[in-house]
């Protein structure tokens, strides 16, 4: 449709609105409070249902972890640059034989049981997690119901067998009462790589100062 430049606000999908993704646009939305933002989660998780809507332009960008293989086979219109390097943490309950630790390596949890209720194996996060276990050995179980993360969060609160993966740069809240902890992944650090994609000839004006704003925030990470 031809949409008067600038009238509509910048629409970037995120997965969920709790990770490195939604974060660094609330942060993006703080140092330009003046640029109208709609953050969106597409209702189909799949990949390619999320370019597909970049490519209509029913949004302007999404976060996605797009792998070299997959960068190498993107429509011709679209653009994607590797923008958060989201670093893995364990999150375990009070009772979790690892709950005391002030770091983990890969190698401490290959004895114990990763659940993530709710990884789709058609999804790029179900291929990422996929591959990690594989890579290093580590039993990563999303068999069971997924009942949303308040109901993980009580699971994991109680349970001296399970703990699951999460991203540094994602926000949980719980109860006091839970007492979980965030335990840093160290000897290697795994990190979730977040790509943002976009539609090279796209004309939005925001998206250009959000594009910019990301490359400089994933430089300074890095120094």
């Amino acid at each position: 449709g031809s949409v008067a430049l600038g009238i509509r606000a910048l629409r970037v999908d995120v997965l969920n609105r709790r990770t490195a993704p939604a974060t660094s646009l609330q942060a993006f939305h703080r140092i330009h409070p003046q640029i109208d933002l709609d953050v969106v989660t597409l209702p189909d998780a799949n990949t390619d249902a999320a370019l597909d809507a970049v490519l209509d332009g029913s949004v302007d960008a999404t976060f996605r972890a797009i792998s070299a293989t997959r960068s190498r086979t993107l429509p011709a219109e679209l653009r994607s640059t590797r923008v958060i390097d989201d670093r893995h943490q364990l999150l375990t309950g009070p009772k979790h034989p690892l709950a005391d630790k002030a770091s983990v390596s890969l190698a401490d949890l290959r004895p114990h049981r990763i659940w993530m209720p709710g990884v789709r194996s058609d999804t790029d996060w179900g291929a990422y997690y996929d591959e990690f276990g594989r890579t290093f050995g580590i039993r990563i179980d999303s068999v069971g119901t997924s009942f949303g993360v308040d109901v993980l969060l009580e699971e994991l609160a109680n349970s001296a067998l399970i703990s699951t993966l999460i991203g540094e740069g994602s926000r949980y809240l719980w109860p006091e009462s839970y007492d979980l902890r965030r335990i840093p992944i160290v000897d290697p650090t795994p990190v979730y790589p977040h790509a943002i994609v976009w539609r090279a000839d796209n004309r939005q004006p925001a998206l250009r100062v959000f594009l910019e704003y990301l490359q400089s925030s994933q430089s300074s990470q890095k120094n």
